[in-house]
């Protein structure tokens, strides 16, 4: 039997599908432009009915046992499993996914459900000393209803990494995916918890414009927001989320430079380099957004990445084996050319790509790159790899470091110890030694510096136990306190 049905076309979902006040919208297929369906389109009023209903909700669900939520999550994690197949289709349709990708997410959805659940089993607080005879202690609390704004990318798992631990930790969830992969990032996740028994009104999905984000920033019963998205973005969500006194987890953009010393391996450099640069059409917040290559093999390193992005295979991955699908939309397709074109104007030479066809835009590879380079001082989310030189650590270091944003670092060296000492010069919130910048697992914090976020953290149990709860003082003594008056 199928996970999804007709039931959520052209619906929202709070506990059950019901009509959106603010009607529907199609769910387009980015690689033909083809409607493959539609979904509600909440509005602010959906929003605010929605919250209150999880309020209510939430309290039920904070009061059942940690038996019974660690279940709910378990049977979540199976549900993924067993419709992968189902799952990583959507995200191949919607998201433009090749099926690599989708078949990744899938399985990484699963993990992040099965690690949420044992987050419901945590130690719950700590005993404290104090100078009176009583006992004190500091104790983890849910934190009420957590409101969660998803981007089109990884859909299904950028929401499902903080739904599912906030649920697991006793909140209840008010989802807002990107209507653009409203059902893979939306619709997969309400269908997966309703049959996995999470009781009715603790979650809600909700895709929507911007004033749905803004209600769920605003309204009252929201207690806490994560948000995954672009820095311009997140720096709203962050002025408004102020006004209200919220606190507000913010995973940004990123501009991740991957830095290949003298010693690395050029044929295996371009592979990392590649796959950095190119997985997902480059739309990914830690995509290799700038090569600084040693200029003792930067021309060998170059030469390397630009025939594997002349052999990368570009199409529908719905109808063909692809490396790279589309670009989520035209607009996005316009920009990133738009950076290709205007890094040429200043003196970059394209080795590979520049190219596109329709929503398909060719891996590009730009050499005669500078730090003035629009293509290497921007976030380009998109499938390029701009390459610049470097003579001494000191320089590329500085080159590295010469960014706003502080999300993921590679280095790849013979030496993996050198590697690490570099690592200590550069701000980033991640730092792979001998690997690309694009990695997650659910057992590991993750996030970033600067203008790639806030520096909250999710993933692992210190990390998302801190992001989703509060922390409560309570003490206790046997008899009544006695005072002077």
């Amino acid at each position: 039997m199928a996970l999804l049905n007709d039931e959520w076309n052209g619906a929202v979902f709070t506990g059950a599908w019901a009509p959106a006040r603010g009607g529907d919208a199609p769910v387009t297929a980015p690689a033909s432009g083809a409607e493959i369906g539609r979904i509600g389109s909440a509005d602010a009023e959906d929003v605010g009915a929605a919250a209150a209903a999880a309020a209510t909700a939430q309290r039920g669900w904070a009061a059942a046992s940690f038996e019974e939520r660690a279940a709910v999550l378990r049977r979540a994690a199976a549900l993924l499993e067993e419709h992968s197949e189902e799952i990583a289709g959507w995200l191949v349709r919607e998201a433009g996914s090749a099926r690599g990708k989708a078949g990744f997410e899938a399985h990484l959805a699963a993990t992040e459900a099965y690690e949420s659940a044992a987050l419901a089993s945590q130690p719950a607080g700590e005993v404290l000393r104090s100078g009176k005879p009583r006992l004190s202690l500091a104790r983890r609390v849910p934190a009420g209803v957590v409101g969660v704004i998803a981007p089109f990318n990884f859909p299904l798992i950028l929401g499902l990494r903080s739904t599912a631990p906030a649920l697991a930790l006793g909140n209840a969830v008010v989802l807002k995916p990107d209507p653009r992969t409203a059902v893979s990032g939306g619709a997969v996740i309400a269908e997966v918890f309703r049959a996995a028994g999470l009781p009715d009104g603790v979650l809600h999905v909700l895709p929507g414009g911007a004033d749905a984000g803004e209600r769920l920033v605003a309204d009252p019963h929201v207690r806490i927001v994560s948000f995954t998205g672009s820095t311009a973005a997140g720096r709203r969500v962050a002025e408004a989320a102020g006004r209200h006194l919220k606190r507000v987890h913010l995973e940004l953009g990123g501009n991740s430079p991957l830095i290949v010393l003298d010693d690395a391996d050029p044929d295996r450099a371009a592979s990392v380099g590649a796959w950095g640069s190119f997985l997902h059409q480059g739309q990914i917040c830690m995509t290799t957004g700038r090569h600084i290559v040693h200029e003792s093999i930067a021309d060998a390193y170059i030469d390397r990445l630009a025939a594997k992005a002349e052999a990368l295979p570009v199409g529908d991955p719905e109808r063909d084996e692809v490396a790279l699908g589309p670009v989520i939309d035209t607009a996005q397709r316009d920009r990133i050319h738009a950076l290709v074109t205007g890094s040429v104007e200043t003196g970059a030479e394209v080795r590979a790509g520049g190219t596109f066809d329709g929503p398909f835009y060719r891996p590009t590879v730009l050499d005669k790159v500078t730090p003035a380079t629009p293509a290497f001082g921007d976030e380009v989310f998109g499938p390029v790899a701009p390459v610049i030189r470097f003579s001494t650590l000191g320089e590329a270091a500085a080159i590295a470091s010469a960014s706003d944003y502080g999300l993921s670092l590679g280095i790849l060296t013979g030496n993996p110890m050198r590697g690490l000492e570099l690592a200590d010069r550069i701000p980033s919130g991640i730092v792979h030694i001998n690997d690309q910048t694009v990695d997650d697992e659910a057992v590991a914090p993750f996030g970033g510096v600067g203008v790639s976020g806030t520096g909250a953290r999710f993933g692992g149990t210190r990390a998302n136990i801190e992001a989703f709860t509060e922390t409560q003082w309570v003490t206790m003594q046997s008899e009544i306190e006695r005072y002077p008056f």
